[in-house]
């Protein structure tokens, strides 16, 4: 068996290609990981434009994408916080409620609702023994 050699393929893109790739980056419309699955071309060269090339970008900086699904996803815990939020302050205005209820029973018909932490458990809703 003879050993074969591998032939690298050196590609060259023209500026006008890296600069449409950029701009696309640019205007949100693909992410740096769609370009490179959409041209064929490695995150490291995209991101070697995008810093060559971006009026943007710098070069020290490092450039962090969001994926839309993990925006849309903390838009939507953000969103279920509010509402939990609102049940809770719901729920604490009908607590209020009751003991003012509660409270409003005791003094009107003298009867002490609450319970005492020393009243003995209620045996519970037994069948009497008659026969």
């Amino acid at each position: 068996m003879q050993s074969r050699k591998v032939i690298k393929k050196n590609r060259c893109f023209s500026l006008d290609f890296k600069l449409e790739l950029v701009r696309l980056f640019e205007l949100g419309k693909f992410s740096v990981s769609e370009l490179s699955k959409l041209y064929g071309v490695s995150f490291p060269l995209i991101y070697r434009w995008i810093y060559k090339h971006s009026k943007y970008q710098e070069k020290g900086y490092r450039i962090i994408e969001m994926k839309q699904s993990s925006t849309s996803k903390i838009k939507a815990l953000e969103q279920k916080v509010k509402d939990l939020e609102r049940l809770v302050g719901q729920k604490q205005i009908k607590i209020d409620f009751l003991n003012e209820m509660i409270d409003v029973a005791s003094q009107e018909f003298n009867i002490d609702i609450k319970k005492k932490p020393s009243t003995p458990p209620s045996s519970g809703s037994k069948k009497s023994a008659k026969s």
